[in-house]
């Protein structure tokens, strides 16, 4: 069969501009995933719109919620013999409204669009690509939480660390209103956690569709703590986490902060990736994005193997390089635990 895939229209010009080969890279990824052969994956201008087109076998299941449900689209259709589309359904979202990752907004956010591209790259990549349950997703470097609502509009449950401890608090403000606003059940709780002789503040939410739902155990959790990055090791708990994404400081107008200091990013990487391989499971995987302006692809995988993990070198979770900005030309190293 042949695909027909329509671009988002999206608000951002720039990530516009390159979403034709971020969409045909995440596409590699997850027919990767799903062992599923693909010809001639190419651009193709439809009724004066974008689409990426690819040809084959049947999509059916969660192979077909995968592809569909992709980052960068926003229409999928069957393209017939005479040219004609004819449209797919694509998966309805879970409970929690799309729109959370996109409406907090603030300097440096990380387009959710993006965010949802990295958490599909690293879950291609892992041993549960395959799998539907829910999973669990941690990002070390979380800012004001968008990868962490991003994988609660995906199923998940989700571990974020912070060290601007305003940031998280803007985010546990928002997300509680948010919840509110939708009538989604939660349930809130707040606890102290020793670590290295300081008291760290960990914020945990159990997020419900309904009151049956929330009485029977059926929640979606998410938890941040206000800490050093460094700190994941101890913080979370080892072998808890299927998923890591996390997207680097760029570097440009600052360098990286940590703990109240400065550091260089490569130092950066090797004080948090050890704690994040301790947190994952084995055949989980670690998405990275970050500026090739301020840190070479090389030394991003080189600090990866020396925390343990195996960075995927070779097509297609090696092409994913594109400009963001003047000074800013961002990529993804994506790496696995064996």
């Amino acid at each position: 069969m042949k695909y027909a895939f329509l671009l988002k229209p999206h608000a951002n010009a720039r990530y516009r501009a390159s979403l034709s080969k971020l969409a045909k890279a995440e596409t590699a990824c997850l027919l990767k995933a799903w062992d599923i052969p693909c010809e001639d994956l190419k651009d193709e201008i439809i009724g004066g719109e974008p689409f990426i087109t690819f040809t084959a076998p049947e999509l059916t299941g969660g192979a077909f919620a995968a592809l569909t449900g992709q980052s960068g689209i926003c229409f999928a259709a069957e393209r017939t013999e005479d040219g004609l589309l004819l449209p797919l359904r694509r998966p309805e979202d879970g409970f929690i409204p799309a729109e959370l990752p996109h409406i907090l907004k603030y300097k440096g956010k990380t387009n959710p669009d993006f965010t949802f591209l990295m958490l599909h790259t690293a879950k291609a990549a892992s041993a549960f690509a395959k799998r539907e349950d829910r999973l669990t997703v941690l990002d070390p470097m979380c800012g004001k939480g968008t990868s962490l609502f991003c994988a609660l509009c995906e199923g998940h449950n989700a571990v974020g660390i912070e060290t601007a401890k305003p940031s998280l608090q803007e985010a546990d403000s928002f997300l509680e209103r948010f919840l509110q606003t939708e009538r989604l059940k939660y349930k809130k709780s707040a606890s102290s956690l020793p670590v290295k002789g300081k008291a760290l503040r960990k914020t945990r939410y159990e997020i419900a569709p309904d009151a049956k739902a929330q009485k029977e155990g059926n929640v979606q959790t998410l938890e941040w703590t206000g800490a050093d990055a460094a700190l994941t090791g101890e913080i979370v708990k080892k072998e808890s986490c299927h998923l890591v994404i996390c997207d680097l400081p760029y570097g440009v107008q600052h360098a990286p902060k940590e703990n109240g200091g400065m550091s260089t990013l490569t130092e950066l990487l090797d004080r948090v990736l050890p704690g994040c391989a301790r947190a994952m499971v084995k055949g989980g995987a670690m998405a990275l994005s970050f500026n090739l302006n301020t840190l070479k692809r090389a030394d991003a995988e080189a600090a990866m193997e020396k925390a343990g993990l195996r960075p995927l070198t070779e097509a297609p979770f090696n092409d994913f390089a594109h400009w963001v900005e003047q000074a800013v030309d961002r990529d993804i190293v994506t790496g696995v635990k064996d």
